[in-house]
């Protein structure tokens, strides 16, 4: 038995396979809602965060010493770049900031950091709260299992800049 479609059907399934087949070719411009062709594609980012501190050498040293973290080529004596795997931070003298730079019209006794947790996502949540443990820093909230199913730990940096530390599952 031969099956026969009208010629509207066929039309429709050739054009339909013929989509198909091309939209995985253009798809990254199909992946976000809103993406333009000439705007920045987001996978394509990354991020580093810049903490402005009084002391970079103390600030550097603690990141080291607590969480592992390795200095990065710097050109100035008043930052310095500072990396772990995928995070990268930068560390900032504070005095430096230009007059009109957006910190400076915040109260001078506004604490470092404020309305900021910096979350750092890890594989092996036990040894990195070890090792902070054997570094002896100061824990703000110790290693625990919190409602929504991840394991943390809280801390502060010699600056007061809030940092939890984050199962990623």
């Amino acid at each position: 038995m031969k099956l026969e479609f009208p010629k509207k059907t066929t039309t429709f399934l050739v054009l339909f396979i013929t989509l198909l087949l091309t939209f995985p070719l253009c798809s990254s411009t199909f992946s976000y809602v809103g993406t333009q062709e000439n705007e920045i594609n987001p996978t394509d980012m990354n991020i580093r965060l810049e903490l402005f501190t009084t002391d970079i050498s103390k600030t550097v040293h603690y990141y080291q010493d607590v969480l592992g973290f390795k200095s990065l080529k710097s050109y100035s004596s008043t930052y310095q770049p500072i990396q772990k795997g995928q995070v990268v931070l930068g560390i900032g003298l504070l005095e430096k900031l230009g007059n009109n730079h957006y910190f400076n019209s915040y109260p001078s006794n506004t604490k470092l950091g404020f309305g900021v947790e910096i979350v750092l996502e890890v594989d092996d949540i036990q040894l990195i709260y070890n090792k902070v443990k054997l570094a002896k820093a100061e824990i703000e909230s110790e290693l625990k299992e919190q409602p929504w199913g991840l394991t943390d730990f809280r801390l502060t940096d010699p600056n007061g800049y809030y940092i939890r530390v984050t199962s990623k599952d």
